[in-house]
């Protein structure tokens, strides 16, 4: 399936929750968000539904997102559904990590293919800090549970805040000089909370390695479905990735969609426009009507986000309607936050 721009679709995030175990100072504020009623959530025969509709227009990859995914009961069971779906490739999965030692075992057994697990700081009261009271500790179980399974990719995704002390990106790059994992510095999004907080971008957190690591060579594959641009300094067994979607703007190849725990589709991030699967669904829709509303909503995709001044918005605030904002150009802005989008 390809957009009005020409494009090929084949990659959705899959949010199950908006609930989350932490309160990530950029992601949440301190007090939480009121959460969505279980009853409003997909449930997950209508998540494997949308996606096998999906799969038949080319869907070949599915990320599983929350909020925080694993504190939704019987996850395992879900991944198992989406991989049995004819034209599924791979199914993946982004957590916090915290939850992950218990579950991932039975994730792998039911098709896991990779793992990328948040972990902005190894420094245990400064994780504290930012998560609002996590502990690294579980996080790292996480970790060197996932980095046992040697089939299995793991990557650790950090977004640089301003100022963090150099040596906390420092200690995180070893993770794959050590070949734990491939770690990834993901820049600052200015969605709900994210527009609030300065993070660090590509050229100084490539710069602070540089000077430690040494003048890394490029790298040309391909080591996820996302929009990486990776590098492998001198003596590294893994990857160091740079996804700069604001200042290194790459749409043009964009190949994703959204569908919230909501059952929104939603085919940008920054946009509020989509269409309402769960009322579909709900409503008695069959597969064919569906699958034109999945369709309509792929080739309407819009040519590339405009993360500016328009964004600005009130920090912590959410609206009850699916983007209320108009940009002047037919496109509404969305006004939740990544928990409730699907991070």
């Amino acid at each position: 399936m390809r957009d009005q721009f020409g494009r090929a679709i084949d990659y959705m995030r899959v949010s199950v929750t908006d609930r989350c175990n932490l309160r990530c100072v950029y992601c949440m504020p301190a007090a939480g968000v009121p959460f969505v009623p279980h009853e409003e959530i997909l449930s997950f025969d209508e998540i494997a539904r949308i996606c096998r509709i999906g799969a038949e227009l080319g869907i070949t990859k599915l990320k599983l997102t929350g909020g925080e995914p694993l504190v939704r009961r019987g996850l395992p069971d879900l991944l198992g559904m989406l991989k049995r779906i004819p034209g599924i490739e791979q199914v993946t999965l982004t957590t916090n990590g915290t939850l992950l030692k218990e579950q991932i075992n039975e994730l792998v057994s039911n098709g896991l293919n990779s793992v990328n697990i948040s972990i902005d700081t190894l420094d245990p009261e400064r994780y504290r800090e930012v998560t609002r009271g996590g502990s690294v500790e579980k996080a790292w179980e996480g970790l060197d549970a996932a980095a046992g399974f040697p089939g299995l990719r793991v990557k650790v995704n950090c977004v640089p805040l301003q100022g963090a002390e150099d040596e906390e990106y420092i200690r995180l790059a070893l993770l794959a000089k050590e070949g734990k994992a491939d770690v990834r510095f993901i820049e600052m999004m200015p969605i709900g909370m994210g527009k609030v907080f300065s993070g660090r971008s590509k050229e100084e957190i490539y710069s602070i390695l540089k000077q430690v690591y040494g003048e890394p060579e490029a790298y040309d594959g391909r080591l996820g479905n996302g929009p990486a641009v990776y590098v492998q300094f001198p003596g590294f067994r893994k990857h160091v990735g740079f996804i700069s979607a604001v200042s290194h703007q790459f749409c043009s190849g964009c190949n994703r969609i959204r569908l919230t725990s909501e059952g929104y589709l939603k085919p940008c991030l920054q946009y509020g426009s989509g269409t309402d699967l769960k009322k579909l669904l709900r409503g008695g829709a069959d597969d064919d009507m569906i699958r034109r509303e999945i369709e309509r909503t792929i080739f309407s995709k819009p040519a590339s986000h405009q993360f500016d001044a328009s964004c600005a918005a009130v920090p912590g605030e959410e609206s009850g309607n699916e983007g209320d904002e108009d940009t002047g150009d037919g496109d509404s802005l969305e006004k939740k936050g990544m928990s409730r989008i699907g991070g």
